[in-house]
């Protein structure tokens, strides 16, 4: 009927028991409409004591932390939220075709070849073999993955090989500037655990260690006291037990104080810090 939907503007104009407001945004995205109307941020949409919200929606793995945030949000604004807490029966269903309705599918379009291109491999597979169990209404059952080639010509249609597929990474500030999967490990292992740089310092004359060895990390808590001398002996140790032609040589020399250092921090804290050797010519 004439005035059923009205423009987000009038809602204002109409008694709040009145009004039914379809918004989206029930997976808790930071801009979506309903996470700001829970933090009245949001032009037309004013959450108030006594409304009810009805998150109509499951929660998707990953989710959780930001649509439990929202959904504080909206009790803080004293509203009535109805979702997915177990304590109702549900109330979402899912928008996800029945295994009956797509043979409905299957049987009205009869294709002659059938591709099933959503959801994961094993949900593909219990697709492609309930399509393949339908002899009379499909033809050719091709289950293919992301990156799979799949070539059509005048004979028909075949997988044909593979292309690298996924994420691709651009630097901050760049375009262009693709990060490699080694720089992308590096920069997980800084965030995770850290790094620590020995700095010795080596009289490149005579190859004898002048100073006492310098520990500097970032991101890596050292833990207990006396941690950084134990490094330091660790270090002398290494720097002891290693002929004048291993000192000469710093590919060497930095490797053997590395790997020493690595099973030291490792045995003392179950952690592996990024560990780069810096030796310093006086």
């Amino acid at each position: 009927p004439s005035g059923l939907i009205i423009h987000p503007g009038e809602m204002k104009n109409f008694p709040p028991e009145k009004v039914c407001v379809m918004i989206s945004g029930t997976q808790g995205e930071p801009m979506s409409a309903l996470s700001r109307a829970a933090v009245d941020n949001h032009k037309h949409a004013k959450i108030e004591k006594g409304d009810t919200v009805v998150l109509s929606s499951r929660i998707i793995p990953g989710n959780e932390k930001t649509i439990y945030r929202m959904i504080d949000h909206l009790f803080r604004r004293e509203a009535h939220v109805i979702y997915e807490d177990g304590s109702s029966p549900p109330i979402h269903v899912s928008g996800h075709a029945s295994q009956e309705e797509l043979k409905l599918i299957i049987n009205l379009v009869k294709p002659k070849y059938f591709i099933p291109i959503h959801g994961e491999y094993r949900q593909l597979k219990l697709h492609a073999e309930m399509a393949a169990s339908m002899r009379g209404s499909v033809g050719n059952v091709l289950l293919i993955e992301s990156g799979d080639i799949l070539e059509f010509d005048e004979l028909g249609a075949r997988k044909t090989g593979r292309v690298n597929v996924g994420r691709v990474c651009i630097d901050s500030g760049s375009r262009t500037d693709v990060v490699e999967d080694l720089v992308i490990k590096d920069r997980r292992h800084l965030s995770e655990d850290g790094i620590v740089l020995p700095i010795i310092a080596i009289n490149k004359l005579t190859g004898r260690v002048e100073t006492s060895p310098e520990i500097v990390s970032r991101g890596f808590a050292a833990g207990e006291d006396g941690f950084m001398d134990g490094a330091r002996q660790v270090v002398m140790q290494t720097l002891d037990a290693s002929s004048a032609e291993e000192k000469a040589d710093y590919g060497v020399i930095k490797e053997k104080i590395r790997a020493d250092l690595k099973r030291y921090i490792s045995k003392q804290t179950q952690r592996r810090p990024l560990i780069m050797p810096v030796i310093l010519e006086i």
